[in-house]
């Protein structure tokens, strides 16, 4: 059941907001008390209101990241910013703090059925993760927040923004939703942020964009941040954006220097087996596992399961409660294994995740880096294997080239034919089986491999 968003609320459904190490809260946030006003401090000097930069201080977010720096001062002066950053390197402070700032001088509460500002996110986990941030800067201040998508009663969404809300935290499809039903109003909407705008592209909610865009006052603020710059996001920039500073750090495609790659060839048969043999040399660590689409990833994590291993699934036939409970158990380590389709590739920030495995290369090359960035997060470092089948093999040269660097070979043996390329050299790093290139692992996924044979 949804619930609001409020400070007075930190938690949704009585669970517990996630764990974070003290430099994930620096970029990402986190729920803390109320502390005594400080007058100094690179936030404060920037015009974060004096509250808000208690809080922030109090969670241990000392001093700004790249995109904070560069973005935050034009934000508080009103300017629309276009950024181009990755997930992990603060984006929700660089909008949010600013776009608080400016909230608290309306002095009044919003009226009924409207919001003062939208934020626009692709999926129901990063509306969720930037709903938490949210209610941690503005803890103290009069502001009120609410996230409304899918998978959640609509009816109990429609009742609480009768009364109003500060800040709008939305999937656009559920606030299309809403819309048509009148149970919310974008005419007093004085400021925009679209978070991951590729994402929401790649998608589909293109059309969305366009009809949300049209309901909206000419007289506001808006915030783009995206992880790529396709062509499409250049139409919507000019659609939403009105001579924006643009921002531009971690250049994109490129992943975290603190993540050690590697590629297993396999063949597409062997995969499961070949997976269970890896994470069973980190059965104490958490583990994030890729695939391409709902049904397998839903057929994977119950085969997982069969052989022992703690695991969810976390995919879009999956309720919003589902969803959430299965997040939940894994920020707490009660499962250690998440098995998720590209719904998961972003806006997670769980620091403990030691291992991604890309079972399924993804079909956009971009949705990789965003996929193995759910490790080595909060300053710690992490390791991504990619496994590819011979037919895969394309998928991987174009990683490869979006990244603009080869992936170290770790086993397996290349597919003959397969194109060229530099990262066509071994390496041993992992902990992973070694075949040495020669052996084959076990054809038949549907036996557990023997190092989980009793």
């Amino acid at each position: 059941m949804e619930q609001t968003t409020t400070r007075r609320r930190p938690n949704r459904g009585g669970k517990s907001a996630p764990r974070l190490s003290p430099q994930a809260m620096a970029n990402e946030g986190r729920r803390a008390p109320a502390r005594d006003p400080l007058a100094t401090g690179p936030f404060a000097d920037m015009g974060i209101d004096h509250r808000i930069n208690s809080n922030i201080d109090a969670m241990g977010l000392k001093s700004p990241t790249p995109i904070q720096e560069q973005g935050i001062p034009a934000i508080v002066e009103g300017r629309d910013v276009l950024g181009l950053a990755q997930t992990g390197t603060g984006k929700t402070a660089a909008f949010g703090l600013p776009m608080l700032t400016r909230l608290i001088k309306y002095g009044k509460k919003p009226e009924p059925r409207t919001c003062r500002a939208l934020i626009l996110a692709p999926t129901r986990e990063l509306a969720t993760q930037i709903a938490t941030n949210i209610d941690a800067y503005a803890e103290g201040t009069p502001i009120r927040s609410f996230r409304v998508v899918g998978g959640a009663s609509i009816n109990v969404q429609t009742e609480r923004l009768s009364r109003g809300v500060d800040v709008l935290i939305a999937t656009p499809g559920r606030l299309m939703d809403l819309i048509e039903r009148r149970a919310i109003s974008l005419e007093a909407t004085t400021y925009l942020v679209l978070d991951e705008a590729d994402q929401m592209l790649d998608i589909g909610f293109i059309h969305t964009l366009r009809k949300i865009a049209r309901m909206l006052p000419r007289e506001r603020q808006t915030l783009m941040f995206s992880a790529t710059m396709p062509k499409l996001m250049s139409e919507l920039s000019d659609t939403y954006l009105t001579n924006p500073v643009k921002v531009a750090v971690n250049p994109p495609g490129q992943a975290a220097k603190q993540i050690e790659q590697g590629v297993h060839f396999v063949g597409q048969g062997d995969k499961a087996t070949l997976l269970a043999e890896y994470m069973s040399k980190h059965t104490g660590e958490l583990s994030m596992v890729f695939g391409r689409t709902k049904h397998g990833c839903e057929k994977l994590s119950k085969l997982l399961e069969k052989w022992g291993f703690a695991v969810a699934a976390i995919h879009g036939n999956k309720s919003q409660g589902q969803r959430e409970r299965a997040l939940e158990a894994f920020r707490k380590g009660e499962i250690k294994v998440l098995v998720a389709t590209d719904v998961a590739a972003r806006g997670l920030d769980i620091p403990e995740v030691a291992h991604v495995y890309n079972y399924d290369l993804p079909n956009v090359p971009e949705n990789y880096v965003h996929r193995i960035g759910r490790t080595a997060r909060a300053g710690r470092d992490g390791r991504a294997v990619a496994f590819c089948a011979p037919a895969e093999v394309g998928e991987l040269r174009a990683i490869e080239k979006a990244m603009k660097n080869a992936i170290p070979v770790i086993g397996g043996e290349v597919p003959f034919g397969a194109p060229p390329a530099g990262s066509l050299q071994r390496g041993r790093k992992f902990g992973g089986p070694d075949n040495g290139g020669n052996k084959r692992p076990a054809r038949r996924p549907s036996r557990a491999p023997k190092s989980r044979q009793a």
